[in-house]
């Protein structure tokens, strides 16, 4: 996946020559320059400032950099954390409360030491940064995780991993191809409570599965119903590249933001959004992380006719896998809710572990029984990953699987069709697989170019 820029970009991973940032021994501790881990965040809206501090936290870490087309914005009149008024997502909000944080632990109130950049491809290009967090719109994750893995960078990449099934593929080699570590940001494989209860299925504690069911909320943003008007691009926003590959669009403050997710250039709706999350937890508790359905089936998706938010809502949609295990996926009143139920019983998980019967929550998982990935927390297990190179606890593998059920499922509801899958070749076969195979990758807006 290239842009216009990819040859100057590339020479400039060559050759540019980053002076090292000098901080003092209070803020390093006990982790000198060789230990420690330097991180650009690319993105750093809600979630995105959200990842900046969880990884600000670990004391083997520098955060050098931060970069958004919002230079500050507090649309959503926030509060930080630490007692900062201010606004609350942006590249020079984010440079704000990263030095805030680093002066308060140098106890130097004149420190600096992380750039803001408007344009990735500038930081990307700073030998002095080891990982990046890519925390923008899903229309982003893959053009900038592909970059990032050609400039030698580890990377955090937020959930859903991709806005297609063919970037996903893309973004997995891209991983491989150049060695690096990515942990996908779905954060429940970092949860105690939902290992656990991955781990009572696997081992069949529930007996044979008969039924998933996966419940999303709907959109909890409401856009511009049938004809709208555009507004004036806010003096905060480099507009031209928020879009980027998107198809261009006239500004409207409902597109960007967070509302980004419930149109379809940018996203994939609640179900690349929640359903990222609940399908990943499918696929763990199942044994699919490597592979996925060979059917997906719409149950009666609706897209609305007309409107600025132009995604399925509600969806409605069945997966089966080739050992006959199926699940349906449904907008209903839960925002995020998984429901697994057994021949013996049923587990069931949102933000912690439901059971049947209160007796499976005292249950040991033996020595000789499966046991999975153990991680405690997400951003940690990242770093920890980055330095020894083993495997995270989402590996590119695993994000890009659970995402290619969301697109999947978006694809049936588009086509109102039942289709076949091949998850080896990950390409549509049998009927309806010519119009299926089309959406599995978009065009992108000049000068960018996949």
């Amino acid at each position: 996946m290239k842009n216009i820029s990819r040859r100057s970009f590339l020479r400039a991973v060559a050759t540019a020559v980053a002076a090292p940032v000098i901080v003092p021994s209070s803020v390093i501790g006990k982790n000198p320059p060789s230990s420690r881990i330097t991180m650009g965040c690319i993105g750093v809206g809600g979630m995105g400032m959200r990842n900046l501090r969880a990884a600000m936290a670990n004391e083997d870490v520098q955060i050098v950099a931060a970069c958004d087309p919002v230079s500050a914005s507090n649309e959503y009149g926030h509060w930080f954390r630490d007692g900062w008024q201010g606004p609350w997502f942006g590249r020079i909000a984010a440079k704000k409360v990263v030095e805030h944080h680093y002066a308060e632990k140098a106890d130097r109130a004149d420190f600096r030491g992380c750039e803001a950049y408007v344009d990735y491809r500038e930081l990307l290009a700073r030998r002095d940064i080891d990982a990046v967090t890519v925390v923008t719109p899903d229309h982003w994750h893959a053009p900038i995780t592909i970059a990032a893995a050609q400039a030698g960078k580890d990377i955090y990449c937020e959930k859903p991993l991709s806005l297609t099934l063919a970037e996903g593929a893309e973004m997995v080699r891209a991983v491989r191809r150049y060695g690096r570590i990515l942990q996908t940001g779905t954060h429940r494989r970092s949860a105690a409570s939902a290992r656990f209860m991955c781990e009572l299925i696997r081992n069949g504690r529930i007996g044979k599965i008969q039924r998933i069911y996966v419940e999303i909320g709907h959109n909890h943003r409401e856009g511009p119903k049938n004809k709208w008007e555009s507004h004036p691009v806010p003096e905060w926003l480099d507009y031209d590249m928020w879009l980027g590959p998107a198809p261009w669009a006239p500004y409207h403050k409902d597109r960007c933001l967070y509302s980004f997710r419930f149109i379809s250039d940018y996203s994939g709706g609640n179900v690349t959004n929640l359903g990222a999350h609940m399908i990943d937890l499918v696929q763990w508790a199942t044994g699919h992380d490597y592979t996925g359905p060979i059917e997906v089936e719409d149950l009666g998706g609706v897209f609305p006719p007309t409107g600025l938010f132009d995604v399925a809502d509600p969806a409605h949609f069945r997966c089966r896998y080739a050992n006959g295990i199926e699940f349906e996926c449904h907008s209903g009143e839960r925002s995020a809710y998984v429901r697994f139920e057994g021949t013996d019983g049923w587990l069931a998980y949102d933000d912690k572990m439901h059971a049947s019967n209160p007796s499976l929550f005292q249950e040991r998982i033996g020595p000789e029984e499966i046991h999975l990935y153990r991680s405690e927390d997400h951003m940690r297990n990242f770093i920890d990953s980055v330095k020894s190179r083993s495997e995270p606890a989402a590996p590119v593998e695993v994000g890009h699987r659970s995402a290619a059920i969301c697109h999947l499922g978006n694809i049936a509801m588009m086509l109102k069709a039942k289709l076949q899958w091949d998850p080896d070749a990950e390409q549509f076969v049998g009927p309806n697989a010519e119009a299926a195979n089309r959406l599995r990758q978009r065009v992108y807006r000049q000068p960018w170019n996949a």
